[in-house]
């Protein structure tokens, strides 16, 4: 039994919604005086915006080098996000929340000029034995350990199915889990799971129960048993592979301590720590507040600025870079969301979304998908129907063998195009209010969805939407593409592809070095280029393109360029 004033250390997947609602339900259970989050302490003063009006997730803290915005970090965060989950907790409540991980002056600092990586939790490695060949990714260990190839479908088997199917829970402490690991590490170690420790006792049984037959079902020790559970699993993992190659987790994880330690004294109770459940051994680990002062002695360091940006699903999609990313947002958030029956549910919106681009899909074949699901689930041996076997199901039964609106489900549904907002009262740099203002006088709402916009000139709202567009393009700032029209001669028309992307919120920033309003900054801008311009060709392209963006006060400059050449 934990003693009573030991912190929480809920170690968790990032954007995991099995963890999320495991997150909750030991936080409600627990009710600890503090919260600590992984991410960067600058950001404990935002951390009360997650509850204002306005803000709605998928969202990003953005951090990035004072005067230089190029030089930038995110760190994501969705609905089923646990970090998410446990922010809101705390706001809701009064409850104290930090972030303890390394600070973003340190982060920045750290990477090169220009690089703009954001914070990696786990990056996907290799193969290979030692941590000084690879990083590890230690789900996909865990995974291969349990008798899986695929790191996604375990997931979803040890956590994500089994939430569904009988609430917040992982296989217990003390599990095949843990042996799993535990078995090849003992091996390599040269002595088996029964054979004698190195303090000369016997190893415990892996299935040996804890004294007094376990937690009581719905107490606060039943909360936290999956959390247990995965942290005995990455102590072996720690064991066995140090820090995975991930070396700058050592320094990140003294910090971590140390504001651990920092918070124990002050609230006096037993404090939560929601972070990457890689990091709880290292957490739990004895270590002095001086040894780890030393760790961090002589980081690099620059001025950071932090505030939240829109994201979408597609950037937390695996295969937009992110470290952290998943493959399927839209998926976990349907198994977030859904609060039963999650196989038949995801089934309609399948149908509803292959119905509105008229596809032949009938209440008969949602039922029958729903069934061929589940036997595929059935012959697969998984608790419950996954992504895979919903998919399969969905091709075989309403896309007729078709990959075409197979994709369709894919990127609407599977990834999603949902994209965040942040409210107004979050800290920005003055172009990028000026932006929000002008484009809500127009109607211009950011999508993430790729969408075609038609113009006709000859509406003032429509005049107004185009100049903004082509303002923003002297600017860098590439929300909208000039496409050909769709039909018609007439110089009056115009049609553009939009689609708002996260890092447009940084092309904001850097552009702001040029004004504090899109007509200003753009005016500037085309000044400056005027001036700098080598060639007769984009001289008459920039004035062209002045003319276009209505602005009259760059004109002047561009025809004196154009008349000196």
């Amino acid at each position: 039994m934990a003693r009573p004033d030991e912190p929480l250390l809920l170690g968790v997947r990032h954007h995991g919604p099995g963890s999320a609602r495991a997150v909750r339900a030991v936080l409600d259970a627990c009710e600890p005086p503090a919260v600590l989050i992984e991410g960067p302490p600058e950001a404990d003063a935002l951390a009360p915006l997650v509850c204002e009006e306005g803000m709605r997730p998928p969202v990003a803290l953005l951090a990035h080098v004072a005067g230089e915005p190029a030089r930038s970090a995110f760190w994501p965060l969705a609905e089923f996000s646990p970090e998410w989950v446990a922010l809101r907790w705390a706001v809701e409540r009064g409850v104290p929340v930090r972030f303890i991980d390394l600070p973003a002056a340190h982060v920045l600092a750290w990477e090169e000029p220009g690089s703009g990586g954001a914070p990696e939790n786990g990056r996907p490695g290799g193969g290979g034995e030692t941590a000084d060949e690879v990083r590890i990714d230690p789900i996909a260990v865990l995974a291969g350990a349990a008798g899986y190839d695929d790191p996604e479908r375990w997931w979803e088997d040890a956590v994500e199915h089994r939430a569904s199917l009988t609430g917040p829970s992982l296989t217990p402490p003390g599990s095949s889990l843990t042996r799993a690991v535990a078995e090849p590490a003992a091996a390599r170690s040269g002595r088996g799971s029964g054979d004698p420790g190195p303090d000369g006792r016997a190893a415990e049984s892996a299935d040996a129960s804890p004294a007094g037959g376990g937690p009581a079902p719905g107490g606060p020790e039943a909360a936290l048993a999956p959390f247990t559970a995965l942290a005995e699993a990455m102590g072996v993992l720690r064991e066995v592979y140090g820090d995975g190659g991930h070396t700058r987790d050592l320094v990140r994880e003294a910090h971590m301590r140390l504001r651990l330690r920092e918070a124990r004294r002050e609230s006096g109770g037993r404090v939560a720590v929601v972070c990457g459940a890689w990091h709880v051994p290292a957490l739990a680990a004895r270590s002095t507040a001086a040894a780890d002062r030393r760790l961090l002695r002589g980081l690099p360091k620059a001025r950071a600025e932090i505030t939240w940006v829109p994201w979408t699903h597609r950037r937390l999609a695996r295969h937009s870079g992110y470290g952290a990313g998943i493959s399927s947002p839209g998926w976990y958030e349907h198994l977030f969301r859904a609060p039963d029956r999650p196989v038949e549910r995801w089934m309609t919106k399948v149908a509803r979304l292959l119905r509105g681009e008229d596809y032949p899909v009938s209440s008969a074949h949602v039922i029958e998908a729903v069934r061929l699901a589940g036997a595929l689930a059935a012959l697969r041996g998984r608790p419950l129907a996954g992504l895979t076997e919903t998919t399969d199901a969905v091709r075989a039964v309403m896309c007729e063998g078709s990959d075409v609106p197979l994709e369709l489900v894919a990127r609407r549904l599977v990834v999603g195009d949902a994209l965040g907002e942040v409210p107004r009262s979050a800290p920005a740099v003055p172009l990028q209010r000026d932006l929000d203002a002008v484009r809500r006088r127009l109607r211009l709402k950011p999508e993430a969805a790729e969408r075609r916009l038609d113009l006709d000139l000859r509406r003032e709202t429509d005049a107004g939407r185009s100049r903004l567009l082509h303002r923003l393009r002297i600017l860098g700032i590439d929300w909208g593409e000039p496409v050909r029209g769709r039909g018609g001669l007439g110089t009056f028309r115009e049609s553009w592809r939009l689609c708002w992307e996260p890092e447009l919120s940084v092309r904001v920033s850097e552009a702001g070095v040029w004004g504090t309003t899109v007509l200003s900054a753009a005016t500037a801008r085309a000044e400056s280029g005027a001036v700098s311009a080598v060639s007769l060709p984009e001289l008459t392209a920039l004035a062209e393109r002045c003319l276009r963006a209505g602005l009259s006060d760059a004109l002047p400059t561009v025809m004196r360029a154009l008349a000196d050449r």
